[in-house]
């Protein structure tokens, strides 16, 4: 990694990462700055998470920042922000998309846009600057060769309704994953945020086979057989796949006719104690330094289609033309409802019909 640290003509340590320069950020300034903070204290930013422990590493090499991480969910984070206003002990937090701007109604972020802003996609970004997508999580399918009973590998939605394996998809009730699938098949069936009947009526059809399956699909799950093609985000599917005894065995990929895109966002405290070290690290994190790092985790960096990755890390990734069919959320308002709904209606609905 050590060509993407050169000085540049600015004499920063991080311009030569980036693709696109944004004229009105000093880096040399922002740096010095943080230097002199000397510290990033963040929540929800473990080492083992999408490979945040290079990305303190490299940051503790070229500004001297110590770092301390303090692992907790998008909610609890938010609220952290907003009780130690008075004396705030985290700086920095990665919470999941739909927090951005609840953390930003509650008026406890800053903004700052990194020098390549221009690169992140409008839907993954607050115009403010006061969140974007540092990387994403699209819904896709890990299928075990080994268990399809005859079957084609399922490359669409379509597909999961004439096969003989089983389904598992996890538990509607409470996890985002899961929930995030069922809206994922909706859209491939002609449905969306306010309408995940035909998603509904597809599970409720695969339950009435007596393929629909309970298992969640973890990694203990997977290492004991019990998972046949499992609906999960790419990056658990891919992390997954690179953890078995036999990662020949597994494939990863994202549904042909559709899937959902969401991601992960850093939110910067408004109240932060090292606030200048708190935005060198969302400038590094979209740096391609920084991109690169979250890919070697398995996570997709939304500056995706203008990096290059060494060809290691392009390995652990899908291909970019995977993600041609993938939408990310129009109506968040709408699948907020909705996905509040969705535990009941998948009882009733779904549930019921298993043999």
């Amino acid at each position: 990694m050590k060509q993407f640290f050169l000085a540049t003509l600015l004499g920063s340590s991080i311009a030569l990462c980036t693709s696109a320069m944004a004229a009105d950020v000093d880096l040399k300034a922002l740096e010095a700055a943080a230097k002199a903070e000397g510290a990033v204290n963040s929540v929800g930013m473990p080492d083992d998470w999408a490979n945040w422990k290079g990305t303190w590493a490299d940051l503790n090499k070229l500004y001297g920042l110590k770092h301390i991480d303090t692992d907790m969910s998008s909610a609890q984070e938010v609220a952290k922000f907003a009780a130690e206003k008075d004396n705030a002990s985290a700086d920095i937090g990665d919470v999941g998309a739909a927090f951005g701007p609840i953390a930003v109604a509650k008026g406890v972020t800053q903004p700052y846009k990194p020098t390549t802003w221009d690169q992140i996609p409008a839907w993954a970004k607050d115009k403010d600057g006061n969140w974007a997508l540092a990387y994403t999580g699209s819904i896709a399918f890990i299928v075990n060769k080994k268990l399809l009973h005859g079957s084609e590998i399922p490359t669409k939605w379509a597909d999961l309704k004439s096969g003989k394996y089983k389904v598992s998809i996890g538990d509607v009730s409470t996890a985002a994953q899961a929930t995030n699938g069922v809206l994922a098949a909706a859209l491939a069936n002609g449905g969306d945020e306010k309408n995940v009947q035909p998603a509904l009526l597809m599970f409720a059809d695969i339950a009435k086979q007596g393929r629909l399956s309970l298992a969640n699909p973890t990694i203990a799950t997977m290492e004991k057989g019990e998972v046949e093609v499992g609906v999960v985000w790419d990056f658990n599917g891919l992390s997954y796949k690179a953890k078995m005894v036999n990662p020949d065995d597994y494939v990863v990929l994202i549904p042909s006719d559709g899937s959902v895109i969401s991601g992960y966002t850093t939110i910067i405290n408004k109240y932060a104690k090292h606030p200048n070290a708190a935005k060198l690290t969302r400038e590094y994190i979209f740096s391609d330094a920084g991109q690169t790092n979250l890919a070697r985790g398995n996570a997709r960096p939304i500056r995706a289609e203008h990096l290059k990755l060494p060809a290691d890390v392009q390995a652990k990734l899908l291909s970019n033309d995977q993600y041609k069919n993938v939408t990310p959320i129009k109506d968040a308002d709408a699948w907020e409802k909705t996905s509040k709904a969705l535990p009941q209606l998948w009882q009733e609905e779904v549930i019921i019909n298993m043999q």
